[in-house]
């Protein structure tokens, strides 16, 4: 069936509304045609994609769909019982009770809660209640367009893709999704509504991360949630851990159309511009913004008379530094400590744990691989997880939740701030420092948008050139390639296989110089990534070899 012909049979069904008919009639070609030629899928986050009507658009059908094939996948399994929460996003309480009607049509008990509550404090609901499941509806950090739809298992991780590909097998096995409508008989003592109860013991665990509660706390955090679910957490933990932590107010309301923001998504400038204004107006030594679902964690420091952004990568090297420096300071022994981060984190942090004799590992990008690895070493007990992040702003502190966690990571990061100025330093000297011990790694990225029906055929494009004429840097030898769609990698020409990590389509160049370049299509929006770590002797010489490198990664994207 071609995308007119899918298009109109979506047209004339009797399962849409007469309100849904007339907006599928306002439609452009060109919607109708992105909407309709394909099924929206799966990625390194779940479902996530443009609302709207359509099989290639995220929508109460298309919910409904991989609803019932989670339900199949847990009948089948012996599996009975799901958490749900949802974020501010459109449609998200909508589609969450939906998800609990259908469920319990299913003979499937739910815990969803009340209101907006964030990512980690799912993943947390799944293990209070000891459920065999989950589901988050949102779209983290994308624009106000998108929702999203993500599973977790009964340890409160991500789907890992083997036990993706059961569901996505059920979903398969089903018939028109505009057929699955829950049943109103369904027993509704199967659903329950859930609140407070959640919320104290999350935050009493949370809470539980610190490592020096006594430190001098008599400085000011200026706070973001980003009209988002961290609002409560994030600010209650704070409060109750003693810190003078004030919100920009104005962006502190759930509002689905981000109102007061240009950006919720704490990798783009635009998230910062209000909560910098507020940091200047308290004087703040230090400021906070989350995304949406509060996985993540951006970071504003003062230094000076001037206030510096972080990236990712440096908010995880300072996290880890912190917990590693301290672990030491207070005499906290871990046997075979092991730190987690993915292909495309910078060095610096590998170079931080092994300056404090911790271990590294790392797992395709996706927080489900991280999570899976705790499960792992609870198991066998051969390491120890003391910390995991990723590039794009996420840290788990202790796996008591098994999902990034902005809420831990703004309390820890707030200790961290509170101690090193005890001490007369800032974050960011704490950062130079480690430059110093380690080496100075400046890290980047920047994406190609390709939206829509022709954007998919030129990103397989893309990957596909690249892979076929690999990059070879003007002036800098490439020592290894790793192709882990493949799963091959080559040195000097010569090729070897590993099967250390599952197929993904991500392309990485190991330079002569400790430099990488790493290359994917995005698992959650239509575009292709490009991360960059450059090493060297100072900021400034990392920097300028850094411009270099994009240049000619562009060129060769072209």
């Amino acid at each position: 069936m071609d995308y007119r012909e899918n298009y109109e049979k979506w047209l004339n069904h009797p399962n849409l509304s007469e309100e849904q008919k007339a907006e599928l009639r306002a439609m452009s070609e060109q919607q109708i045609k992105d909407s309709f030629y394909t099924d929206v899928a799966f990625g390194t986050a779940g479902m996530r994609g443009l609302m709207g009507l359509g099989p290639n658009r995220l929508n109460i059908f298309t919910i409904r769909k991989a609803t019932q094939g989670f339900a199949n996948y847990l009948n089948k399994n012996g599996l009975h019982s799901v958490a749900i929460a949802y974020d501010n996003r459109y449609n998200s309480k909508e589609f969450a009770f939906d998800c609990a009607k259908l469920l319990a049509g299913n003979g499937i008990e739910t815990y969803i809660f009340d209101s907006l509550r964030p990512t980690p404090e799912l993943s947390y609901t799944v293990r209070y209640f000891k459920c065999d499941g989950g589901i988050m509806i949102t779209a983290s950090h994308n624009p106000k367009e998108y929702n999203g739809y993500k599973l977790y298992d009964e340890t409160g991780c991500q789907l890992i893709p083997e036990l993706a590909k059961k569901v996505i097998d059920e979903i398969a096995e089903l018939g028109d999704l505009l057929d699955i409508v829950p049943s109103e008989d369904y027993d509704k003592s199967l659903v329950h509504v859930v609140n407070k109860e959640v919320d104290d013991a999350y935050y009493a665990d949370c809470l539980s991360i610190q490592l020096r509660k006594d430190v001098d706390k008599n400085f000011k955090i200026a706070f973001s949630p980003e009209h988002g679910a961290s609002y409560h957490p994030v600010m209650d933990t704070l409060k109750m851990a003693g810190y003078d932590v004030v919100e920009v107010a104005a962006q502190s309301v759930p509002d689905p159309a981000f109102g007061a923001t240009k950006t919720p998504n704490p990798e783009e400038p635009g998230a910062y511009e209000e909560v910098l204004k507020l940091a200047k107006e308290i004087d703040a030594k230090l400021l906070l913004v989350c995304d949406p679902d509060g996985d993540r964690m951006g970071v504003g420091i003062k230094q000076g008379d001037e206030y510096i952004v972080l990236n990712g990568n440096q908010t995880g090297a300072l996290l880890l530094e912190y917990i590693l420096s301290t672990y030491e300071d207070l005499g906290i022994k871990v046997e075979n400590p092991c730190m987690f981060n993915t292909v495309v984190t910078s060095d610096i942090g590998e170079a931080i744990a092994r300056y404090h004799g911790c271990d590294n590992e790392r797992t395709l990008t996706g927080f489900k691989y991280i999570g899976n690895k705790v499960r792992q070493y609870e198991k066998d007990h051969a390491k120890n997880y003391v910390f995991g992040y990723e590039e794009s702003y996420g840290s788990l502190i202790k796996p008591f939740v098994r999902d990034k966690d902005a809420t831990q990571a703004c309390l820890l990061l707030a200790e961290a701030c509170a101690y090193y100025l005890s001490k007369g330093k800032t974050l960011m000297d704490v950062m130079n420092e480690a430059y110093e011990k380690v080496g100075y790694f400046y890290d980047t990225q920047f994406s190609i948008m390709l939206p829509g029906a022709d954007g998919a055929v030129k990103l397989q494009q893309i990957m596909s050139n690249i892979r076929n004429n690999p990059l070879q840097v003007p002036g800098f030898k490439t020592l290894k390639i790793e192709d882990f769609k493949l799963q091959k990698s080559y040195v000097d020409g010569v090729e070897s296989e590993f099967a250390e990590h599952d197929v993904s389509d991500v392309l990485k160049y190991y330079l002569e110089d400790g430099s990488f370049i790493a290359i994917r299509p995005s698992g959650t929006e239509p575009k292709c990534k490009c991360y960059l770590s450059v090493k060297d002797t100072s900021m400034d010489k990392a920097k300028e070899k850094c411009d270099g490198f994009i240049s000619y990664v562009k060129q060769m994207m072209q």
